[in-house]
């Protein structure tokens, strides 16, 4: 027996279908938001302010990196800096804005889940049963990018930002705000930057982007690589050249991706002629 086909929804009902995802996906961030805001002690001691603290697990590994080539550049002593509250509602903002971003971080999967089934109706049948493995692989590849960023990217800005002075006359009272601003920032971008092999291969699948685009600009790619990396880095050659590796990896990485993509296309066209 012929399964009915669904009417085709009109734009008004392609919006309204869209809400309430968005309207799900909003209820999950806030959910595990105030999760994050009930268990305000273990995220900001023990979660945000670590890197501060001069034994974080990542300043003593590139000091005994540095000590294993003979030298004690990568190690540190103290972080000379102090954080300080200058606004009334300073505190409570923050508390509220790093909830949510918590709330973001912990909710991407079902988010993830919500945006496969708002454009799984325009996929084949065979696509949508790669539902799993779409939102296994996107949440996996999200939550290396956020330790990528919360060990490697906001250490480096950190002790970089932190140890840097102009005079000694200039007290190091950091804002509170300014601070958990740079630890989300550096979290969100890399969690969002390693999404990329994702980005490519529905790009692939749609026809804007070829493995030889990719091939033939990747010079381009390195520059622009290279400046995403001083944007959410500290302005020094080395932090630079530790983010830039894994955004190259995850390029090359995509064009393969790309490459795949192409020849199971190639496949399925050969096998409906």
């Amino acid at each position: 027996m012929a399964t009915e086909e669904k009417p085709e929804m009109s734009f008004l009902d392609h919006v309204e279908e869209l809400r309430w995802h968005l309207i799900r996906s909003t209820l999950a961030v806030f959910a595990f938001g105030i999760i994050a805001f009930i268990m305000k002690g273990f995220i900001f001691n023990t979660i945000l302010f670590a890197p501060k603290n001069a034994n974080f697990i990542t300043y003593r590994v590139f000091c005994k990196v540095s000590q294993f080539f003979g030298t004690d550049g990568l190690c540190i002593d103290d972080m000379p800096f102090t954080f300080q509250s200058l606004a009334m509602a300073e505190q409570f903002s923050v508390h509220i804005w790093t909830s949510i971003t918590v709330g973001f971080v912990l909710a991407f999967p079902f988010i993830i889940w919500e945006v496969w089934k708002f454009i799984s109706p325009g996929l084949y049948e065979k696509e949508k049963k790669g539902a799993r493995s779409f939102i296994i692989i996107s949440s996996f590849l999200f939550f290396i990018g956020v330790l990528f960023g919360y060990y490697i990217v906001t250490p480096l800005s950190v002790n970089f930002l932190g140890n840097y002075s102009i005079s000694d006359m200039v007290e190091r009272n950091i804002k509170i705000g300014s601070y958990i601003a740079l630890v989300r920032s550096s979290i969100l971008a890399s969690g969002l930057i390693f999404e990329l092999p994702i980005i490519i291969y529905f790009l692939t699948k749609m026809g804007l982007i070829t493995p030889n685009f990719l091939k033939i600009y990747r010079k381009h790619a390195l520059v622009l690589v290279l400046v995403l990396s001083a944007i959410i880095t500290p302005p020094d050659i080395i932090s630079q050249v530790i983010v830039a590796i894994p955004i190259l990896i995850l390029y090359e990485v995509s064009i393969y991706i790309s490459k795949a993509v192409l020849k199971k296309e190639h496949k399925n066209q050969l096998k409906n002629v």
